[in-house]
């Protein structure tokens, strides 16, 4: 079954990308729910003009998102844990607490598109985040996680 995204859905693609699903996924939940509608030839001729129009604008937005990401870059992240016995963690360190210690640098991003490489993190360390600004512009974000004093 052939969809035209009307949002971004994770794992599977951006705003206005066609992507094909099975019939079930998407009869039951993608459009029910109003994340997509049904690719028909009218619709895509109707997506194809939108995008058009739309080049002009997504060139200033990504080029936005690029200084952004320069921003980030320069950026050194630090946030502070609890620990216990060695460098173990009270707790664990996510994506939230990225976002936070961004928002404290002055970058405001949201958490949703943070992601922690490896999941939360539990020690001591260095460690490295994914930002995703635009779906064109993902930054590496190196910080590290230091002992609460």
């Amino acid at each position: 079954m052939e969809l035209i995204l009307k949002q971004d859905v994770e794992n599977l693609g951006f705003k206005d990308d066609i992507v094909t699903v099975k019939n079930g996924y998407g009869r039951n939940f993608l459009i029910p729910s109003g994340h997509a509608v049904l690719a028909t030839t009218s619709a895509k001729k109707v997506l194809a003009e939108t995008l058009k129009q739309r080049a002009f604008k997504e060139k200033k937005i990504v080029d936005d998102a690029n200084k952004v990401a320069d921003a980030i870059k320069e950026l050194e992240i630090k946030i502070s844990a609890k620990t216990g016995a060695g460098d173990k963690l009270f707790g664990s360190v996510n994506n939230i607490n990225v976002a936070e210690a961004l928002e404290k640098a002055g970058q405001s991003i949201d958490k949703k598109y943070i992601m922690v490489q490896g999941g939360n993190v539990k020690r001591l360390g260095k460690y490295n985040a994914v930002v995703r600004l635009h779906r064109e512009v993902t930054v590496d974000l190196p910080f590290e996680v230091v002992a609460q004093k």
